[in-house]
């Protein structure tokens, strides 16, 4: 016997072993891996299919958040100006109230001095007529017998000088 050429009998019985084991496989073994193949095929398929749609959704969802923060980023700005243009508002509307309220007290000053003053010019005029009388009694020596009469002539004199 060659170790390098088999017997035929060996060959015979290995072939037979190998029939009925590819048979047993064919029968048996291959539809459960091809099952197990197509249904891993699937569950890939599915799988891409679901991450390129969750892809699609995580595009769309960046998309709409950037969107929002535009937005939100123009309201901003649209809220700031109009605070800025209330804030003008209420600063003119100060400044305008205080300038009409100082405006008032200047106005109510000025009659305050003007009727100081034709007060004052008054009892100047008083203090007048009653210097002139008492100076006219002096150097005439008597008075005069008429007092609205003396006031008039008092106030003619002193409208005159």
């Amino acid at each position: 016997m060659n170790p390098l050429t088999p017997d035929p009998g060996l060959i015979f019985w290995m072939v037979l072993s190998f029939g009925v084991v590819f048979f047993l496989l064919a029968k048996f073994g291959f539809p459960i891996i091809v099952k197990a193949i197509n249904e891993r095929k699937e569950f890939i398929e599915m799988s891409l299919l679901s991450a390129k749609q969750a892809n699609e959704r995580l595009a769309n969802i960046q998309a709409e958040s950037e969107r929002l923060l535009s937005d939100a980023k123009v309201r901003q700005q649209d809220i700031i100006a109009g605070a800025m243009q209330e804030k003008a508002q209420i600063v003119k509307a100060a400044q305008d109230e205080a300038q009409t309220v100082a405006n008032q007290m200047i106005e109510e000053a000025r009659q305050s001095i003007q009727a100081e003053k034709e007060r004052a010019l008054q009892e100047v005029r008083q203090e007048v007529a009653s210097l002139a009388l008492d100076i006219a009694e002096k150097v005439i020596g008597e008075r005069m017998k008429d007092d609205a009469f003396q006031k008039q002539t008092i106030d003619q004199l002193i409208d005159k000088l």
